[in-house]
């Protein structure tokens, strides 16, 4: 078990500033989320796409954002577990609250600060009868480490950049690692992928490095409890079998609500309500900021989860030192604050 002052649900933009601004108030945090890496939306949904509502940012990327979010919090040395979705929440007998992540992480926390945005962000499905039986063993839905399909049938589903990149990465990986066969599928021939990803794949196509087919998965076939081959339908509705000993189906992601929604807390239209005085639940010491909160006025925007991981903040030392006074000091001028930046 892991004893914390706080566990921040979510590394998007607000849950890394979140840790910033508890950083300053010298309260101990760990950030939990189910994705690979920080960023949250803005790297899921918008990597590259330019931002222009950033205070003192005249243009910044998705990407760029989470960069200097993390360079912010960086001297804080705040712990960060990723590949974890926070299963389960429970308030203990002395007011701490016990976590555990789908992987089996445990945490005894103090505080809880949830900012999972619009909701933690799962691999979309390929929904198939039959094919959830071989999640984890012959269905992925990342590309597993170099060399471990070598001489493998692959079929990758998808058409974004995602998954057009895979598809070629594998088809021309050195010989020793590469697999039998690539072929990539999706329902027809025009993808959201950027036009030189799109040219990748051409390249790879017309050089018999790999195949694509443009169709839909409708079935399987198995052999002594291991998937064998997908059956798909063609644009001209012919229904053909494609052998398979792995499907990468890189679909991207979708964001659900999830587990928060079990967890006691109010909500409305699946948002977590929270007062505005320190974005505190109708649980003392569960504070919720950014996209997943809702309160009169609310606006969903980068600046204002800001604010509300602020406030957040000092609502949770107040409630963490009782009786000690919060003072409010400034990074222009506290030597404390400055030690703690190492400025």
């Amino acid at each position: 078990m892991i004893e914390t002052d706080a566990v921040i649900i979510g590394a998007g933009p607000v849950g890394l500033y979140q840790a910033f601004q508890l950083g300053l108030l010298e309260i101990g945090a760990h950030i939990v989320d189910a994705l690979p890496a920080p960023g949250g939306q803005c790297i899921e949904l918008y990597p590259d796409k330019p931002i222009y509502d950033i205070p003192g940012i005249v243009q910044c990327s998705g990407r760029e954002l989470a960069e200097r979010l993390q360079a912010q919090v960086r001297p804080f040395n705040t712990a960060m577990h990723f590949g974890h979705l926070v299963a389960e929440l429970a308030t203990q007998p002395d007011g701490r609250f016990a976590l555990t992540t789908s992987a089996g992480l445990v945490f005894n926390a103090r505080s809880v600060f949830i900012a999972a945005g619009v909701g933690a962000f799962q691999p979309r499905a390929l929904k198939v009868i039959g094919l959830d039986a071989f999640e984890g063993t012959q269905v992925l839905h990342q590309a597993p480490a170099a060399g471990t399909l070598s001489g493998q049938q692959v079929l990758v589903f998808g058409d974004d950049d995602v998954a057009l990149s895979e598809a070629v990465a594998l088809a021309t990986s050195p010989r020793p690692q590469r697999p039998a066969s690539v072929t990539l599928v999706h329902r027809r021939d025009a993808f959201s992928a950027a036009p030189d990803v799109v040219a990748r794949l051409r390249a790879a196509c017309d050089a018999q490095q790999m195949r694509f087919v443009a169709a839909q998965a409708v079935g399987v076939e198995t052999n002594a409890g291991r998937l064998t081959s997908m059956l798909l339908i063609g644009v001209d509705g012919a229904t053909f079998v494609q052998p398979a000993d792995m499907v990468l189906a890189l679909l991207g992601l979708s964001p659900k609500l999830g587990p928060i929604a079990h967890w006691g807390l109010a909500m409305a239209k699946r948002q977590l309500q929270v007062d505005t005085e320190q974005f505190q639940t109708n649980v003392p010491g569960i504070h919720a900021v950014g996209d997943i909160n809702t309160y009169p006025g609310k606006r969903k925007l980068i600046t204002c989860g800001f604010h509300e991981a602020t406030l957040a903040a000092y609502g949770a030392a107040q409630r963490l030192r009782p009786g000690e006074p919060v003072l409010l000091q400034y990074t222009t001028t506290s030597p404390r604050l400055h030690k703690l930046l190492g400025v």
